[in-house]
């Protein structure tokens, strides 16, 4: 970060504070809980071609794999926040919407539902804390680019000119 920093980017901690990394860490791992077990429940069911739902849930658990995935490594971006508590969210509405009254009976009655809906109900509120202690998107863009000019020093990136020749990705064949 550089030496100057702006009124906004104050106002937010750094991406690497305790709080921050715990919170990545709990919605990271929640999400890849809810993820197996919609896998596990989805894989034996496969070959049941009338039934959407496993293969629903096949590409539901991948999406939400990817979600963690990028919760640890992108920058702390709100809309990915988002994306990660909306996900969880819909598993939750969705299971309550399938077995609508009975909700609490078949609950109670899958340890695997138990165990799947207790992670998507942690998840949740972490993906929301830290959305909520994420920075706005235009913050992060800007650090971005703080980094990526301190990087190269100012320097022309690839492809960049500066005295009229040609850098490694242009053409070096002379014009007419």
């Amino acid at each position: 970060m550089s030496t100057t920093e702006s009124s906004s980017d104050r106002e937010f901690a750094g991406r690497d504070t305790t709080r921050k990394r715990l919170l990545r860490a709990v919605a990271a791992q929640t999400a890849a809980l809810s993820a197996a077990v919609h896998l596990l429940w989805a894989w034996p069911r496969l070959v049941e071609p009338a039934d959407a739902r496993p293969y629903v849930f096949l590409l539901g658990g991948v999406f939400t794999v990817a979600i963690a995935a990028a919760t640890l490594r992108a920058d702390e971006y709100r809309r990915l926040y988002a994306l990660g508590a909306g996900t969880l969210a819909a598993f939750l509405v969705g299971y309550a919407w399938w077995h609508g009254g009975g909700t609490a009976a078949a609950l109670a009655s899958d340890p695997l539902a138990i165990v799947g809906k207790g992670a998507e109900v942690v998840g949740v509120v972490a993906f929301l804390a830290l959305y909520r202690l994420a920075p706005p998107t235009s913050v992060v863009v800007e650090r971005v680019k703080e980094a990526g000019s301190e990087a190269t020093g100012g320097e022309p990136t690839d492809g960049e000119a500066t005295d009229g020749e040609p850098t490694d990705g242009e053409d070096q064949s002379p014009r007419a």
